[in-house]
């Protein structure tokens, strides 16, 4: 099953409830069910949030319901820029 429709029956919703919280038409969100179309970024990020979960878990990147937690992120993981980081010599 697909995992958006899954995550929307799970909470007893139908497809226009969700195209209506990211303001677009039925259509086209059934169309993200049936994976005909992409999900903007966007979308992605406003549908995670609203199902309490990571977008890797709509996109088949993990089976890891739960959204990641900030202590996830390593600190290596996170780029910087040399020249905006204090010197404390």
């Amino acid at each position: 099953m697909n995992r958006l429709r899954e995550l929307r029956e799970d909470k007893d919703l139908l497809q226009k409830d969700i195209a209506s919280l990211l303001n677009i038409d039925q259509s086209n969100y059934s169309r993200y069910e049936l994976e005909k179309i992409n999900i903007p970024i966007e979308t992605l990020h406003k549908l995670a949030d609203f199902y309490h979960t990571s977008v890797d878990y709509i996109l088949y990147r993990t089976d890891i319901r739960n959204p990641y937690t900030k202590s996830i992120i390593c600190e290596e993981d996170v780029p910087y820029e040399e020249d905006k980081v204090k010197q404390t010599n």
